[in-house]
Order: structure tokens, then C-alpha cells, then sequence
């Protein structure tokens, strides 16, 4: 998964390689102390999908993993078809989003949008 750099600017060399990164104060002052403190990072591509097509953030992520639901359910150690009902879902209980998000490698947090 990619670092979120919504808020950093890179800056580049004369041969387009990254030299510096431009980042809020507040973002400076939690790194230095080492706190840093960002969102779960969500891709704009999952977003997009969820929206885009009506689906539940759990959906999108899976299609965006290119996983299936047989896959996901595998992992969560439910079948399919209970997945499948899990994942039409716009709203799911805590308990389920945080083991769909344990089976898809992610925060609980990634799956609340």
C-alpha cells in the first residue's frame, strides 16, 4: 500500500528524482517527536469504485485487490454466500468490518467511508 502523501509536496532534482519533502509544520513537529499521526490511508481508486458504482467500501476494496469473495471468505473462515450478504452491506456490525479488515490486510478504519 502506498504511504499517504496527500498533504506532501515532493520536490525534485534537475534529473526528476525526488530530493525533498514538503509537509505540514503540525506533520514535522509529530515525526520529530515520533508521533506521527496520519488517517489510514484510503486510494482515491477505492473511493472512486465505491462511489462510482454504489458498492460497500468493503466491495471496493476487494475488487480493488483483485481478490474474490470465495478468497475473502476463505480467509475470514465463513463461505461465500455469508460473505457475500456481509459485503452488500453499506453498514456493517463492528465485529464483521473488523474481520473483513483483518482478511483484507487492513484497518478497521480503512473500511468506514
Amino acid at each position: 500500500m502506498n504511504a499517504h502523501t496527500e498533504s506532501v509536496q515532493i520536490l525534485r532534482d534537475a534529473t526528476g528524482h525526488p530530493a525533498f519533502a514538503v509537509l505540514p509544520f503540525a506533520s514535522y513537529q509529530a515525526l520529530i517527536k515520533g508521533n506521527p499521526q496520519s488517517a489510514p490511508y484510503i486510494p482515491a481508486a477505492v473511493v472512486d469504485l465505491a462511489m462510482d458504482n454504489g458498492w460497500s467500501a468493503a466491495r471496493a476494496w476487494r475488487e480493488h485487490m483483485g481478490l474474490t469473495q470465495a478468497k475473502v471468505a476463505h480467509r475470514m473462515g465463513i463461505t461465500q454466500g455469508a460473505y457475500a450478504q456481509l459485503e452488500i452491506k453499506k453498514t456493517i456490525r463492528k465485529s464483521s468490518r473488523e474481520k473483513i479488515a483483518a482478511a483484507l490486510a487492513l484497518s478497521e478504519a480503512q473500511l468506514d467511508f
